[in-house]
């Protein structure tokens, strides 16, 4: 099974380079751009056919590993 995790920035941490994505995009002519955000995308396939416990698998990893808990959310899917 597939599995993803979209890993990103808490809302009220800056970040410098979704600011400069977004300056770079107004600067190459998309005026219509509010606001820009980065983040990671991690694709992961697990032997595993329970989604629940997919799911369950993948928060512990990201928990552990793939997001710092204290400035990143992150968001899981199963694909």
């Amino acid at each position: 099974m597939k599995i993803s995790a979209i890993v990103t920035l808490k809302k009220e941490v800056l970040d410098p380079q979704g600011k400069v994505v977004n300056q770079t995009l107004k600067n190459m002519g998309y005026k219509n751009i509010n606001n820009v955000r980065q983040g990671k995308y991690f694709e992961i396939e697990i032997d595993e056919t329970n989604e629940k416990n997919a799911k369950n698998t993948m928060e512990e990893i990201c928990k552990k590993l793939l997001a710092n808990s204290i400035i990143e959310d992150f968001t899981i899917n199963l694909k």
